[in-house]
């Protein structure tokens, strides 16, 4: 809802300065003629808004990587909780690997950069992968 509040409001917005622009500023043009009377032209341009695609960035399991390490990742790049991340260092653990968010591509990249890099630097071979989101 908030968001097409918004849109409403930058088309408005969008109107307005668009009348002030192609009016050519003949408001102060005292000829008979045109007393009272403004002129211009209205734009409205539509921008298609359509949703970004999305990524999920997951996590994938490694037989070196100590427990607390990933749960320490997992609320430190992801925002877990202690219990969330509990949960999905198991779910890694068990299945291989887990899913640690949905993000747009640039967010999604940097997650995974991120993590990696910090992985590295800290002598673990944890590593975080992305991909496209079905549908």
């Amino acid at each position: 809802m908030e968001i097409m509040k918004s849109l409403h409001y930058l088309q408005n917005l969008q109107v307005f300065f668009s009348m002030e622009m192609n009016s050519g500023g003949q408001e102060g043009n005292n000829n008979d003629e045109d007393a009272g009377e403004q002129t211009g032209t209205i734009t409205i341009v539509k921008t298609d808004l359509s949703r970004p695609r999305m990524y999920k960035v997951i996590m994938h399991n490694d037989d070196y990587t100590t427990t607390d390490f990933v749960v320490h990742v997992l609320g430190k790049f992801f925002a877990k909780t202690q219990a969330q991340a509990q949960r999905l260092m198991m779910q890694i653990h068990l299945e291989g690997q887990a899913q640690c968010g949905i993000f747009t591509y640039e967010v999604a990249e940097s997650k995974t950069l991120k993590v990696n890099k910090y992985s590295r630097d800290h002598g673990h071979p944890l590593t975080t992968s992305f991909e496209p989101c079905e549908g």
